[in-house]
């Protein structure tokens, strides 16, 4: 057998286990939880548990059921929005925070990081535009304390503000791109509290309009899905954790336990890192996709996503250059080999690597599918995959060529080193 015979063999082998023993996560049929509905955190849906007793029992459904029902009352909210140089994407997404139809007591604190665009200014006007709206405070924190990223120095700004002037039970962490339809909050809030979560994070729909976007929007969701299986990270029987930092609700309770965001100071992929400190600490965490929760960014072109993928995929890597190797042959195995092995059989009269090439691109495809249909977007999309992995291996290497560079984890100006070198 040819070296590239068995590199398609080894293809599908590694299909197959993607396909049923990495946590199905090719679907994408995880929604919001309904009040309930995770049982006892050990099903396919979710991470959440059983009440363990009738005090908790009555605590876990907010009031908001049948008309005449005695449910306890909302828990108080408070929604932080660390922004920074955002006033091209604030009209559309802080307008709908501020419109947020929730029951109970909920404050809005954005925090801006040293903007030079008059993204506080803009915040102000929008929110008293909105004079039926969610009280809103506009504060600054100034430059970093040296080990810090920006984003979580102005997280801890805004969890501070909050500590200081609400009595939240509830932290909203969501970012200034992000849009939320008008029951946003009070559903996130519902299904944290009727299922015992700690952390409820839902994947926003990232924005798909130009050919550039079509190609690695759905697959960044599809690759993060892989590395984080969504069902594990529900599970109280597994390690795995992650949350997309566009909208995570997150108790308070289990945020001082976990020491958040001192904990996590230093963290580039931190919406990651805070799912991981929770989950660590004992906290219950859910994350999956929303149908009302959008980001509103657009990314017109190839450089803004490279730029999005680049900065923190070494990160992810943990600056190893071990790791980086591994991924690379990874990413060329799994999903480059499938087309060449396919493609170089027909070549040779259909022989050779040709079976193994095209069951592998065919299971690769049709994984590809679920995600596809998510973001509304042609099937015909479903065989370029292997495109898009591509894009991303090159995006990975940039990553690490940058960091070595002295220009890695760069974003809006700022560049943070490896987290053993921070002070």
């Amino acid at each position: 057998m040819s070296a590239l015979m068995w590199i398609a063999w080894a293809s599908s082998g590694a299909w197959a286990w993607l396909l049923l023993g990495q946590g199905f996560f090719w679907r994408t049929d995880l929604r919001l939880p309904a009040p309930g509905g995770l049982g006892d955190g050990l099903g396919g849906a979710g991470g959440g548990r059983a009440p363990e007793d009738p005090g908790e029992a009555a605590r876990g459904a907010p009031e908001g059921g049948p008309e005449g029902s005695a449910e306890p009352p909302w828990p108080s909210v408070a929604v932080v929005i660390p922004a920074r140089d955002e006033a091209e994407v604030l009209p559309s997404s802080l307008p709908s925070v501020l419109a947020q139809d929730y029951p109970g007591r909920a404050e809005v604190f954005l925090v801006d990081d040293g903007s030079t665009d008059g993204t506080g200014e803009l915040a102000r006007a929008l929110a008293a535009a909105e004079s039926h709206g969610l009280p809103l405070t506009v504060s600054s924190p100034g430059e970093p304390a040296p080990g810090w990223t920006g984003k979580l120095w102005a997280v801890r700004h805004g969890m501070a503000l909050a500590r200081a002037r609400t009595d939240a039970e509830y932290l909203l962490l969501t970012d200034a791109d992000i849009a939320h339809e008008p029951d946003s909050l009070r559903e996130l809030v519902r299904a944290a509290r009727s299922n015992g979560l700690d952390l409820v994070s839902q994947m926003a729909r990232l924005r798909v309009a130009t050919g550039w976007e079509r190609l690695i929007v759905p697959a960044f969701v599809y690759f993060f899905a892989q590395l984080y299986p969504f069902r594990w990270i529900g599970r109280t029987d597994r390690r795995t954790a992650a949350a997309a930092g566009g909208c995570v609700l997150l108790s308070r309770a289990a945020a001082e336990r976990a020491g958040i965001p001192g904990a996590i100071r230093q963290a580039v992929i931190d919406d990651v890192a805070l799912a991981r400190a929770v989950k660590s600490g004992g906290g219950r965490v859910w994350l999956g996709l929303a149908e009302r929760v959008d980001s509103v960014r657009p990314y017109p072109g190839l450089r803004p996503l490279w730029r999005m993928v680049s900065r923190s995929a070494y990160a992810q890597l943990r600056h190893n250059p071990l790791l980086l190797v591994a991924t690379v042959a990874g990413l060329a195995v799994v999903y480059l080999a499938p087309p060449v092995a396919a493609c170089a059989g027909l070549l040779t009269g259909g022989g050779g690597p040709l079976l193994p090439g095209v069951v592998a691109w065919a299971v690769m495809a049709g994984t590809y599918v679920p995600m596809l249909r998510y973001y509304r977007q042609t099937l015909w999309l479903a065989p370029l995959l292997p495109l898009s992995a591509a894009l991303y291996l090159l995006m990975t290497v940039d990553s690490a060529v940058q960091h070595y560079r002295g220009r890695g984890a760069a974003w809006k100006g700022r560049t943070y080193p490896r987290p053993e070198a921070a002070p």
